[in-house]
């Protein structure tokens, strides 16, 4: 028999040893490829999320239901619940597992809230968040992405999101206040508009800072005013748009 050699798989932010067995799965022939996905799922949700520290039992159970491998490109679908972000086009990628858990986490949510995130990409964070809110309001500035994420997200019965084409520096202010926030693109300053559409006693998540320099924020607004938590480093595509250019 062959041995397999242990492979680590590194992600940006955190690393993850897998120890793959020396020992062939012999029901691996008869798995179907949902199945096969199915397994994938719960191993990347024990590995990549439990092992690290996510215990909120509603993100938990959002990630081991929801299908990562419906939001990336064909060409990735073997990489689906790899530990690491992945390119849906566009120069735009699906955030890492870990991250995604992380920030839903942060948010803690109950189940009533109105969400707004910025930056919907594949449509797999707002799924989560459909998962784990009330409401989901998604803005995303690149019109393909958009109108491919709001499909697929009504094809799987996500009927408690919206999306729309849009600046995310401006956010959704007729929908708003929002309860929790989450940015899942990177801008080097927060936003004043988004600051105001958040609730007072509301949260908001944010990779803040320039390209090579950000940090994971938990935002909170009491009385008013802003009190910021530093999370971890991470790594993610800038924020664009007109509203951020006019403040740079």
């Amino acid at each position: 028999m062959k041995k397999m050699i242990p492979v680590l798989l590194t992600s940006i932010i955190l690393s993850g040893a897998f120890s793959l067995s020396t020992s062939p799965d012999i029901n691996a022939a008869t798995k179907s490829p949902e199945e096969e996905f199915s397994s994938k799922r719960e191993s990347m949700v024990q590995t990549q999320i439990k092992a690290r520290g996510i215990k909120d039992h509603s993100v938990l159970a959002a990630l081991s239901k929801v299908e990562r491998h419906r939001f990336v490109p064909a060409r990735y679908l073997d990489l689906a619940y790899s530990d690491q972000p992945l390119p849906i086009g566009e120069g735009q990628t699906i955030s890492q597992p870990y991250i995604v858990a992380l920030m839903t986490e942060l948010l803690a949510l109950q189940g009533r809230e109105k969400v707004l995130e910025i930056g919907t990409g594949s449509g797999y964070q707002a799924a989560i968040l459909a998962e784990t809110a009330k409401e989901v309001y998604s803005v995303e500035i690149v019109e393909v992405l958009a109108s491919r994420a709001g499909k697929l997200l009504l094809e799987l019965g996500y009927q408690n999101v919206k999306v729309r084409t849009g600046d995310g520096y401006l956010g959704w202010p007729e929908a708003a206040p929002f309860d929790a926030i989450i940015i899942t693109c990177a801008p080097d300053h927060l936003p004043p508009p988004l600051i105001d559409q958040l609730k007072e006693g509301g949260r908001l998540v944010v990779p803040l800072g320039h390209r090579h320099a950000q940090g994971l924020k938990l935002i909170t607004k009491h009385a008013g005013k802003l009190h910021s938590t530093n999370i971890i480093p991470v790594f993610f595509v800038p924020m664009t748009g007109d509203g951020i250019k006019k403040k740079q």
